[in-house]
């Protein structure tokens, strides 16, 4: 029961997983098949999607993406996530992905820590033995029979991340096999691979085997390509929303090297598989020990066929007794169970890099590969088939995590009676499952309440521990178990037997919350596991003015998830010459509400930068905790969670009291509070609404970075900006993409170069090429130092040629490289300036980089009073 839990889990979505004739018919076809392909990647983006579909869903072959990192350092057209919250939404994203092409999806614990040039930056944030390691523990796992590289391991790739995916890749197919660098004990058993191919997408001269991803499925009434386009359309937050193709599309592959049919030219091949024995019968010469396993195996293909040939979407019940009996011939070819699972033969000490689960040495990994996921498919289709549903449900959204009441409804939507063993709600480790003799009849329905017990929140596992990552590694290891199986949230399960057989299996379904909206309908929230108490604090970084001193609010949100109200005692403590007005606040909290506790701040002239941290305490126990919900509708809801603590820094700035901003928020764009901040008078208007506000009394309009490529609007209305410009204002645009060079646009022409002119070393030296320029000098004097301390990168999408009306005030570049003028371009136009940046200010400032809040004052101030 114990593997059962473990395998046929499987993908869940908020609530119950498919079950429809698509879903049974898929299951059903694949019961046969045991090839494996995974396909390596540096993004989630990178995937191959119409690849993807079409080996799971068309050939039913068990496929998987690895991706080396979690996209966290990518932009968000979508919300305001960055870095690690943003790295929780693509995870997300990848993973609707993935429950539409039925792949499995694994990562290693490379952070992506933003674009670079050339492998040598990539190897310096990503050790190249540890990533390797994870690498080949992921392979390990899945054991494929071929490895497609996405990239092609050459400067061609354009970014150093795919560069070294591309290395990696080739390398887990070279090493995959050697025990003595990569011992059993740390990263599993071994595997060779047969065959390596690099991905030539649709490239039909670089390819060597050629296939039609478009083909149209008559089960499905759609196409794998269309199926494609919804799956890389889960991509929102990178805005890579896709057309669902119908017709031919054809995808081609390199074959770059083969332990299997060396002797067969690469163009001559017909499929993947060529020279790779994928049939059940290979296994057969591996069984001489063991007769009774080896005739169970021999009956499979047998048993295979006649389970496709009952399948009638109409009278799904038909499928059941040749379903049943291909379980038991897998069961007699190898037991189910931890320790007896086709392969283990002696117990392995475990290592902090190795989960219990994989504890154990495996005499034929091919075979328990094989098994497990042929068990996958046959369980899922017993689940379909028997009509057994389940609905588990909590009275709240967020469940206290000492307790929560679980009510169940079991429904016997099948044709045959059911016996109900004990539920139980699945917590952090495996629990085993009893078996109950409670009867449903055919179209009965039984009711049931569970209590929960988890003694942890729910939570992203890579984000666990105060130090989850240091620099470009997260700390925990890459995990054998693909992220589509990864308990995040609570569970039921039950142990469910088919009266007619006595045949038992595992049923397993999120616990989820459910309501009605009046207008969407039926809402369904998978239940988080929340502490009692957490707390928040909306701003975790605050700016203030060195010459002004310190006197600010901050307000600690603070919630409870108790059933009944309790008083708490809220506190804020100080450090750093700051001083606050109470210490502590008593506080009576009601269940599931919010409460604000506002402390009053203040420091002289002379504090420099603190950080403040807040804390609950009730009773016995402590919270110093809450978290940020990463919400959206195309994604598992989310919780990252964060001490209440906010950071204060004091900047040297002035700001002039004649400046007026009107503000147009970009993409990932959390510039505009941190202004407002340090005293600029900032009003946020979105692009839709400037055709409707009068620019008259402000001083300075600013743009969001690729506000142009998010806004389709703002084109229409650029007339009226610079318009704004010419009657004497100041015009701030942040960094655009290609759009920028279209006329109209900018004033004055400028080109771009494909690829784009970026600086991506944050601490790449800066040069002051006009230092009598007043944004380098009003109503700040700017100097190297205020480019010290960056985070990510410097500039991107920097132009590569101007207008001689544009003067560049900056000059900087990657080592090697030649000088780019491109950071900021100021022009007069009419009577007013134009200023254009490329300057990452959108990084920086919210990360609390004094030097670059000093120069955006500056060019929000460009046009007081003098030429640019």
């Amino acid at each position: 029961m114990l593997v059962l839990l473990a395998v046929s889990g499987g993908v869940r979505g908020a609530g119950a997983q498919d079950v429809n004739a698509v879903a049974l018919g898929d299951a059903i076809a694949g019961l046969g098949v045991t090839s494996r392909v995974m396909l390596i990647g540096a993004h989630p983006d990178d995937e191959d999607t119409n690849l993807i579909a079409w080996l799971s869903r068309a050939r039913h072959v068990s496929t998987a993406y690895l991706s080396l990192t979690r996209g966290d350092g990518g932009q968000n057209i979508i919300g305001d996530e960055l870095g690690e919250a943003l790295g929780v939404l693509r995870t997300e994203e990848l993973l609707a992905a993935r429950r539409v092409d039925g792949a499995l999806q694994y990562f290693t614990r490379a952070y992506d820590f933003g674009f670079s040039k050339d492998t040598g930056d990539t190897f310096a944030h990503w050790p190249r033995d540890t990533i390797l390691g994870d690498v080949i523990r992921v392979v390990r796992a899945f054991r494929p029979h071929v490895i497609v590289g996405v990239f092609s391991g050459t400067p061609r790739d354009g970014h150093g991340q795919h560069q070294v995916s591309g290395i990696l890749a080739r390398a887990a197919y070279d090493l995959a096999g050697d025990t003595v660098r990569f011992p059993i004990a740390q990263f599993g058993p071994a595997w060779e691979v047969p065959k390596f191919y690099r991905a030539a997408r649709g490239n039909a001269q670089s390819g060597t085997l050629g296939m039609n991803v478009g083909e149209y499925s008559r089960l499905r009434g759609e196409s794998y390509g269309e199926i494609a386009g919804r799956s890389r359309s889960q991509h929102k937050s990178q805005g890579f929303g896709a057309l669902e193709r119908k017709g031919p599309i054809m995808n081609y592959l390199r074959r770059e090297s083969t332990r299997v049919n060396d002797a067969t030219p690469a163009p001559s091949e017909r499929s993947l598989f060529d020279g790779i024995d994928t049939t059940w019968r290979r296994f057969s010469s591996r069984m001489a020990s063991a007769p009774t396993a080896r005739a169970a195996l021999d009956s499979l293909p047998e048993a295979f066929v006649a389970a496709r040939s009952a399948f009638d979407p109409f009278h799904p019940q038909q499928s059941l007794s040749p379903l049943l009996r291909v379980r038991r011939l897998l069961h007699a070819v190898c037991r189910p169970g931890y320790v007896d699972l086709c392969t283990a033969q002696r117990e392995v000490p475990a290592t902090s890099q190795m989960p219990q689960h994989n504890r154990f040495v495996v005499r034929d990994a091919d075979l328990d590969a094989t098994i497990n996921t042929a068990l996958r498919r046959i369980e899922d289709a017993i689940r379909m088939v028997s009509g057994v549903t389940i609905e588990a449900e909590a009275t709240e959204e967020w469940a206290l995590r000492q307790h929560h009441d679980v009510f169940v409804t079991v429904y016997n939507r099948g044709t045959d009676t059911v016996l109900i063993g004990d539920g139980v709600v699945i917590g952090e480790a495996d629990v085993g499952v009893t078996t109950g003799a409670r009867s449903i009849a055919p179209g009965g329905v039984l009711r049931d309440t569970l209590v929960g017990a988890q003694t942890l929140p729910t939570r992203p596992y890579w984000l666990i521990g105060s130090m989850a990552r240091v620099g470009g590694m997260f700390t925990a290891p890459a995990r054998a178990l693909p992220d589509n199986f990864q308990q995040l949230e609570p569970a039921v399960a039950y142990a469910v037997t088919l009266a007619s057989s006595r045949e038992p299996m595992v049923i397993q379904e999120r616990i989820v919350f459910r309501y009605a909206d009046p207008v969407k309908g039926e809402v369904v929230r998978p239940v988080a596991i929340v502490p009692a108490v957490t707390l928040t604090i909306a701003q975790p970084l605050l700016f203030a003015r060195a010459d002004t001193g310190v006197d600010r609010t901050i307000d600690v949100r603070v919630r409870s998830s108790a059933s009944e109200p309790f008083d708490v005692r809220v506190s804020l403590i100080a450090q750093g010459g700051f001083t606050v007005d109470s210490a502590t606040r008593l506080v009576r909290l009601v269940p599931n509400q919010e409460h604000v506790v506002a402390f009053r701040i203040r420091a002289g002239r002379r504090a420099r930068t603190a950080t403040l941290r807040a804390v609950a305490e009730y009773g016995e126990e402590r919270s110093r905790a809450g978290f940020q919900l990463i919400d959206y509708s195309h994604i598992r809801p989310q919780r990252l969670y964060r001490n209440a603590e906010v950071t204060i820094k004091t900047v040297d700035v002035v700001v002039p009291e004649a400046l007026r901003v009107v503000y147009i928020r970009g993409v990932s764009d959390n510039v505009a509070p941190i202004l407002s901040q340090l005293g600029v008078r900032v009003t946020e208007i979105s692009a839709a609404d400037i055709g409707r506000v009068s620019l008259a009394d402000y001083t300075t309009v600013v743009i969001g970075p690729r506000a142009y490529e998010a806004s389709p609007e703002l084109a229409t209305s650029n007339a009226k900006l610079l318009d704004f410009v010419r009657a004497g204002g100041t015009l701030v645009v942040q960094y655009g993409q290609y759009e920028m060079t279209q006329p109209g646009i900018m004033p004055y022409p400028v080109t771009i170069n494909r690829p784009h002119d970026r600086v991506t070393h944050e601490d790449a030296p800066v040069t002051l090429v006009e230092r009598g320029a007043r944004v380098l000098n009003a109503p700040n004097r700017i100097t190297a130092a205020d480019f010290e301390g960056w985070v990510q990168e410097r500039a991107l999408y920097m132009p590569r040629t101007f207008d001689d009306r544009y003067r560049a005030v900056l000059a900087m570049s990657d080592p090697g490289e030649a000088p780019n003028h491109g950071a900021i371009l100021v022009a007069p136009v009419g009577r007013g300036t134009y200023v254009y940046t490329t300057l990452a200010l959108f990084r920086q400032i919210p990360a609390g980089v004094p030097g670059a809040a000093r120069l955006m004052v500056n060019l929000l101030s460009a046009g007081f009073g003098a030429t640019p």
